[in-house]
């Protein structure tokens, strides 16, 4: 941070200008007020480069947020440049930073360090730290978003003063790890991170923490643990000397609410309760354009249904049958394909949504789709679908949660012969229906990475975007027919041929009307596009908090995000 200053100009002949030649003491005639115009040329003086980390346009000014500490080692660059040379420099860095450069260990080197009081290693590739190359004397130590799986390297010796240790997004798994999680280790820790690991045993990583007398803030989201339905609540009765909880303020309210918990361990199962609800399809066109059929015809009528599929982490215990179909799906790890239609085309206009592959890839999970009861077309579809599902494998679902998952809107077609009447002698004929083809009208990826953090629910309606439907194919018209008829026929009654006419006529009005409504939908004045929507939500099941009880009205207001 300071050595820019160093290398920037080599200003050691400022010491010797003030000075003559036999020794340190100034010349004979040397004039103190115009030593700074006795310096050599090109270089500045200590007041030009001090001016450069005053001005905020320099390149060498000082960060608004800059440390003490930073300000302090640039202004002795500046002023006595050797005290910051070489290995004099270890005697004063207390804080050392270094985030996002690739590193892999820790070497002895950091014991030069001798007053260092920080390290941040965040965002790099260490899978183990030996804490024989720590300073004995630091205090924070933040290991966030790297390969640790093991701590054993690190509690061989650990530093004796430390009170912060950020272990957040590595590879921690219990109960392995729970025994360094402890005062024999750690005498004197105030703040642990451990969040976005996979711990699953709650109730012993919570005897090993009741021994850490001087935690204060604990952070656990993100661990598969942290899905249990009484995970805050018997977290809060445990430590009593805990002051916040994944970033939130424990208040005496809530203590108060989960008091005696700690108690009763048996309500502290190994499971999740995860809710689905679907409310309302929108933007499905009239199916009743696609069957514009003569009275008469003996072509079967086609009866449609709308459903919405969702995929749940497999592994889940189903608690009912209210599902209409669960079927297996082959999980990639950006697109489910469905086993139920092989063949469907997805039609909509994507509305600017990107492509899978621009976005970040989360990783594979092993899921199963739950599909709604159909319902027949109508402006607005209420599927008023509800389903608990109970998650027994906790860190299945957590990489599930991470993924996301994914919701499809599906359109089935089931050929209906039409019903005639039938004479008296004739046999009944044995009628075959058609097996049911699906189709799918949009897909759309939820994301849901918040409910591993503090939130309870997700509430979006997903926008697929405007569907762009096929143009029916037109049964042959009457006119068409009477003209047919009419080659067969010299003869023709004079009330046929004005019936005809008519026709015509009103053909011609029709093609008019028709041809005026394309031009004015072209123009911007005809029907307004709906876009094919999907109201979908999930909630986390949990004990309520009195820090983190969500209203029915935010709850409500949730619900019209879009997606």
């Amino acid at each position: 941070m300071f050595n820019m200053f160093l290398s920037r100009k080599k200003n050691k002949s400022r010491f010797d200008a003030r000075t003559s030649p036999r020794g340190s003491q100034p010349g004979p005639g040397a004039d103190p007020a115009g030593q700074e115009e006795a310096m050599p040329l090109g270089e500045e003086s200590p007041e030009a480069l001090m001016g450069l980390l005053s001005d905020q346009h320099s390149p060498w000014a000082l960060p608004p947020d800059c440390s003490p500490q930073d300000q302090h080692l640039r202004e002795m660059a500046v002023l006595a440049p050797k005290l910051v040379r070489g290995s004099r420099v270890f005697r004063v860095l207390r804080s050392l930073r270094i985030v996002g450069k690739a590193v892999e260990e820790v070497d002895k080197g950091l014991l030069q360090l001798q007053q260092l009081e920080e390290l941040i290693l965040s965002a790099n590739q260490i899978s183990r730290i030996t804490s024989a190359n720590l300073p004995r004397t630091l205090k924070v130590l933040e290991l966030c978003c790297n390969a640790v799986a093991d701590l054993w390297d690190l509690c061989a010796q650990p530093p004796p003063e430390l009170q912060h240790l950020g272990l957040g997004h590595n590879r921690l798994c219990g109960p392995s790890q729970d025994k360094y999680l402890t005062a024999d280790f750690w005498p004197n820790l105030v703040s642990l991170d451990l969040s976005f690991n996979n711990f699953t045993d709650l109730l012993g990583l919570v005897s090993q923490l009741s021994s850490l007398q001087k935690l204060r803030i604990l952070v656990l989201q993100g661990n598969p643990l942290a899905l249990i339905p009484t995970y805050r609540g018997f977290l809060v009765d445990s430590l009593p000397k805990l002051s916040i909880l994944d970033d939130i303020q424990i208040g005496p309210d809530e203590r108060h609410q989960f008091h005696g918990l700690a108690r009763q361990p048996e309500l502290v199962r190994s499971e999740a309760q995860v809710v689905v609800s679907i409310g309302e399809i929108k933007g499905i066109p009239d199916p009743s354009a696609h069957q514009q059929l003569e009275v008469g015809s003996e072509a079967p009528v086609i009866a449609y249904s709308y459903c919405v599929m969702y995929e749940f982490a497999e592994g889940e215990e189903i608690e009912d049958g209210s599902s209409v179909e669960v079927t297996k799906i082959h999980q990639h790890p950006m697109v489910a394909t469905l086993d139920v239609d092989s063949s469907a085309r997805d039609m909509r206009e994507t509305k600017g949504q990107q492509e899978p592959a621009a976005m970040e890839e989360p990783k594979a999970h092993s899921a199963k789709v739950f599909v709604t009861p159909g319902k027949p077309w109508a402006d607005v579809i209420n599927c008023s679908y509800r389903k608990e599902h109970t998650a027994k494998d906790l860190v299945g679902l957590k990489s599930y949660l991470a993924s996301g998952t994914i919701v499809s809107v599906m359109e089935e077609k089931v050929p209906v012969p039409r019903d005639k009447q039938k004479k008296k002698k004739e046999k009944p004929c044995e009628l075959r229906s058609d097996p049911p083809i699906r189709r799918t009208l949009g897909t759309r990826r939820v994301t849901l990475e918040t409910l591993l953090a503090t939130e309870d629910l997700v509430a979006t309606v997903c926008d697929f975007g405007i569907l762009i439907t096929e143009q029916p194919l037109q049964p042959a018209s009457l006119e068409a027919k009477d003209r047919k008829k009419g080659k067969d026929k010299s003869k023709k009654p004079k009330a046929e041929t004005e019936s005809q006419a008519s026709r015509k006529t009103t053909a011609s009005a029709k093609g008019k009307r028709k041809n005026k409504d394309s031009a004015e939908l072209e123009e911007g004045g005809g029907l307004q596009l709906v876009p094919l929507t999907v109201q979908f939500q999930m909630q986390l099941l949990r004990w309520p908090s009195a820090a983190g009880t969500q209203s029915q009205e935010s709850m409500a207001v949730a619900a019209g995000k879009t997606q």
